[in-house]
């Protein structure tokens, strides 16, 4: 049978990246300089020696929708600038250099949008009582305000994506709305990802060169993995443990299509591994899929964990790679909720023992 996986759909994963962390850029500032307006105008009426011209609520309002249009505009570039900062440079960096370099970054850009918003508004004719030249910023009582604010939403902004980032989509709201305080039945799909003859590359490499090489392969993979939906669960070693719900996982074939995402990446920069390490990365992964508990455990350093048959089962397929000379192994029962028509394939290779179960397990291995 065949699994679709085109160049072009890889293309459009990333433009719905994109085009979802503008709209989250997008709705964040609108809110949030939505809220400087209330915070600057709402009651202003009642402080002494201060006279408004008309209604406090139509000056409210008036200035609500002109703070969440900048807020539309202001998310639109940082959006833009995330992004590219993500892609291209923020893997250099350390966390902090990263936040640093953003804010100042975000305080450029945020005085050139607010000079140009000044040159157009004076050539129409209109006037914002603003400081003239391009020094006009640090003469403003109100751009400083303004500014303290946006970096301290800025600073919120980062702490909501790394927190995102650490629990997956959707799984940092249900946490704090305490969903998983009880144990919760869902359906999810898991993946093992492991590095192929790690003992041979790590006693060729020495462990301070072999912890560089781990991190650069899984930087790779922390690259592709929102792209096809996919939430790292744990990293063990050498070992990636990703999971997806069972929806996302084979919409668009998203499970399957991280691994071969995943080599496309590494083949992209196949000639720096092999010039800083002599020796180009290969995996190899199981697939399955099924229904299991999860729920929040610990309190020193609290988590999600799952509970079930699948990931066990999972693992074990896994650990039939290597007997198969296979990359990438999958369950029967998964694969029958994949799409089947394309160019890749997939081999039913027979049923199985796995290491702990009693019941034999169909696998088939999947071939680009």
């Amino acid at each position: 049978m065949g699994i679709r996986r085109t160049s072009s759909m890889k293309s459009m994963t990333s433009l719905n990246s994109y085009l979802k962390q503008v709209a989250a850029s997008m709705l964040f500032w609108s809110i949030c300089l939505g809220f400087f307006a209330i915070f600057r105008y709402l009651g202003i009426d009642r402080i002494p020696n201060i006279e408004v011209n008309g209604s406090i609520s139509s000056l409210v309002l008036s200035n609500v929708i002109a703070m969440s249009v900048l807020g539309c505009v202001l998310g639109l570039v940082y959006a833009t600038i995330d992004y590219f900062l993500d892609e291209h440079i923020s893997k250099n960096l350390s966390l902090g250099a990263g936040l640093i370099s953003k804010t100042i970054i975000y305080f450029i850009v945020t005085i050139g949008l607010l000079r140009l918003a000044q040159i157009i508004a004076q050539r129409k004719g209109m006037e914002l009582n603003f400081e003239d030249g391009w020094l006009w910023w640090s003469k403003d009582e109100r751009f400083i305000a303004i500014l303290l604010y946006i970096m301290l939403c800025s600073f919120v902004f980062f702490l909501l994506k790394i927190a995102l980032e650490r629990f997956g989509k959707g799984v940092f709201v249900k946490i704090l709305l305490g969903r998983y305080r009880t144990h919760k039945e869902e359906k999810r799909i898991f993946m093992f990802l492991d590095l192929k003859d790690s003992t041979s590359i790590a006693e060729r490499l020495g462990h301070l060169k072999y912890s560089q090489f781990i991190q650069d392969c899984f930087h790779d993979l922390n690259r592709i993995v929102f792209k096809y939906e996919a939430e790292i669960y744990q990293y063990v070693g050498d070992e990636a443990v990703l999971t997806w719900t069972y929806a996302k996982g084979v919409m668009n074939n998203n499970c399957v299509e991280l691994f071969f995402g995943f080599e496309q990446e590494r083949q992209s920069r196949r000639d720096y591994y092999i010039e800083k390490y002599g020796v180009y990365p290969e995996f190899k992964a199981g697939l399955h899929g099924g229904a299991l508990m999860v729920a929040e455990v610990g309190f020193v350093k609290k988590e999600l964990a799952y509970h079930g048959d699948v990931i066990n089962t999972s693992a074990r397929i896994q650990a039939q790679c290597n007997n198969y000379n296979a990359a990438l192994l999958i369950s029967e029962r998964l694969i029958e909720d994949i799409n089947t028509e394309g160019h890749a394939t997939s081999n039913f290779l027979g049923s199985v023992f796995l290491k702990g179960k009693k019941k034999e397990v169909k696998i088939h291995a999947v071939i680009p």
